[in-house]
C-alpha cells in the first residue's frame, strides 16, 4: 500500500483539501445529470454514489485525524447511508494508507524524545495496521514481541476546526437544526480529544481488562507505561485476524456462538455493572485468536452512562413499558426526545416514530435467548432507517432529538448488532451477564 510521507495540519491546508474535494463530488454529479438522460435513474445514482463515496474517502484519508474517524462512525450506519458509502467509509476502521517510515521516525522523536531503536531492541518502522487516528508497528522488547500505536501529526491539534469543517454536512444527513445542535457536536469533539489522549487510554485499557477478564473466551493484552507516551502507547502483540476476516470465511456454529456469547457478556457487564462501556465497536477493535477466543482492542473511545440517563434508556427495553403509552411517554421527556414546546403535530409524529423503532431494536431484551443471526430482523431495522431517511414529514421537522448521551450509546448498540449479526451468533444469553 502506498505510504504516507505528509499530512496537511494546518487550518488551510486541510480546509483547501476538502474543497478539492468538494470540487470533485460536484464533477461527479456533472456527470450524473448527463448519465441519467441515457441511463435507468438507479444505475446513474448509483454511480454517484460510488464516484462520491471514493472521492470523499480518498479526501479524508489524506487528511486522517477527525475528520477520518467521522466516515468510520457513519459507516456503522448502515441503514442511513447508500452502500457505497458504507463500504469504502468501512475501510476507514483498519484499511488506510500509513505514514512512510521516514515520517514514523520523525514523528517518534517528536511524541517520545527518541529514536523508536533506542528504547526497543527491534522496530518496524512499516507500520503493520493504519487507522484514523494512528497506525500500529511492531516491536520486540526483552523477547517479547510488541504492537507500538503512533498517532499521527496534528491530528489532536485539528479536532476543533475539523468538525467545523463537516458539520454542515451532518447536519444535512441527520436533519439536524441550528439551534440546539452544539450539545451533540460538543459530545463528539470531546470523546474526540478523549481518544487522542494515549495516556487516558493506557489507563482505561488496563481498568477494563481489570474488570472483564473473568468473562469467559474474552482476553486483552498487557499494556506498558514504561513505553507509553501521551501519543504513543504499547501493548503486547495479539495474534489474530480482524473480526470481519474471520466471519468471511466462518462456517461453525459453534465458535460463532461462543464468540457472540463473549462479545455480548462483554458489552452488558459493561453498560450494567460498569456503566462505562468500549462505544467503538467495529471489526478492527476486535481479532478472533487462533484458540477461537476474542480479543478486545483500542479502548480510546469509552463512554461513561449516567444514571439519569441510563434509567430511563432501560426502562425503555423493557416491553410492559413499552406497551404502557402514558409511561412511554414520560421516558421520552426524559431522555429529551419530546419537548415541552413541540408542537402537537411533533409529539405525535415522534411518539409513534420512537414506538415503532424501540418496539423493533430492544426485541433481543424480551427474550431469556435470541437469534442475531436472523436476517429477518435485521432487515426490518434497515427497513425501518431507510424510510426514516426518505421521510418528508421527518425533514420538515426539528431532528433535534434526545439527550446528548445517545450519540454514543446508540453508537455502541448499532455497533455490536452488526458485530453479533456478522458472526451468526445463535442462542445467545441475553442476561448472561448477571451470572458473570
Amino acid at each position: 500500500m502506498k505510504t504516507i510521507d505528509k499530512i496537511p495540519t494546518s487550518k488551510i491546508q486541510r480546509a483547501t483539501k476538502l474543497v478539492t474535494t468538494g470540487a470533485k463530488v460536484g464533477v461527479n454529479y456533472l456527470k450524473y445529470y448527463g448519465d441519467k438522460i441515457v441511463n435507468s435513474e438507479e444505475d446513474a445514482k448509483e454511480r454517484l454514489n460510488k464516484n462520491n463515496a471514493s472521492d470523499i474517502y480518498d479526501g479524508l484519508k489524506q487528511l486522517k485525524g477527525s475528520a477520518l474517524k467521522v466516515a468510520q462512525m457513519l459507516s456503522m450506519e448502515k441503514s442511513i447511508l447508500p452502500q457505497a458509502y458504507v463500504e469504502k467509509f468501512s475501510l476507514a476502521q483498519f484499511s488506510v494508507p500509513p505514514l512512510s517510515p521516514p515520517l514514523v521516525i520523525k514523528t517518534f522523536k517528536k511524541y517520545f524524545g527518541k529514536h523508536p531503536n533506542d528504547i526497543f531492541d527491534t522496530f518496524n518502522a512499516t507500520s503493520v495496521n493504519a487507522a484514523s487516528i494512528g497506525q500500529v508497528h511492531i516491536a520486540e522488547k526483552n523477547g517479547k514481541k510488541l504492537a507500538v500505536k503512533i498517532q499521527y501529526p496534528g491530528v489532536a491539534e485539528s479536532i476543533a476546526s475539523d468538525l467545523a469543517m463537516v458539520k454542515p454536512v451532518a447536519m444535512s444527513m441527520f436533519n439536524i437544526k441550528g439551534k440546539d445542535s452544539d450539545k451533540y457536536f460538543k459530545e463528539v469533539e470531546n470523546k474526540l480529544v478523549e481518544e487522542t489522549n494515549y495516556i487516558l487510554e493506557l489507563k482505561q485499557s488496563k481498568e477494563i481488562a481489570k474488570a472483564c477478564n473473568h468473562i469467559q473466551n474474552l482476553v486483552f493484552p498487557n499494556y506498558y507505561e514504561e513505553f507509553s507516551s501521551e501519543r504513543i502507547i504499547t501493548m503486547d502483540y495479539m495474534h489474530g485476524e480482524h473480526l470481519s476476516e474471520f466471519t468471511a470465511y466462518n462456517t461453525n456454529q459453534e465458535n460463532s456462538n461462543k464468540l457472540g456469547q463473549a462479545l455480548w457478556d462483554f458489552y452488558m457487564f459493561q453498560i450494567h455493572n460498569l456503566k462505562k462501556v468500549h462505544a467503538d465497536p467495529h471489526p478492527g477493535n476486535f481479532l478472533i485468536s487462533k484458540e477461537n477466543e476474542l480479543v478486545a482492542l483500542d479502548f480510546g473511545c469509552m463512554k461513561t452512562i449516567p444514571d439519569d440517563f441510563y434509567v430511563p434508556y432501560f426502562e425503555l427495553a423493557k416491553k410492559e413499558n413499552i406497551n404502557n403509552k402514558e409511561y412511554f411517554v414520560s421516558k421520552l421527556y426524559e431522555l429529551e426526545i419530546l419537548k415541552e414546546d413541540d408542537t402537537k403535530d411533533e409529539l405525535e409524529f415522534f411518539t409513534a416514530m420512537f414506538h415503532e423503532m424501540l418496539s423493533l431494536f430492544t426485541q433481543p431484551f424480551h427474550a431469556e435467548t435470541f437469534d442475531f443471526s436472523d436476517a429477518n430482523f435485521f432487515g426490518k431495522i434497515a427497513e425501518l432507517g431507510e424510510r426514516y431517511s426518505k421521510s418528508t414529514d421527518l425533514k420538515k421537522m426539528n431532528g433535534n432529538r434526545g439527550s446528548k448521551h445517545f450519540i454514543y450509546i446508540n453508537r455502541t448498540f448499532f455497533g455490536l448488532y452488526n458485530l453479533m449479526f456478522d458472526l451468526k451468533a445463535q442462542n445467545i444469553k441475553i442476561n448472561n451477564y448477571l451470572e458473570l
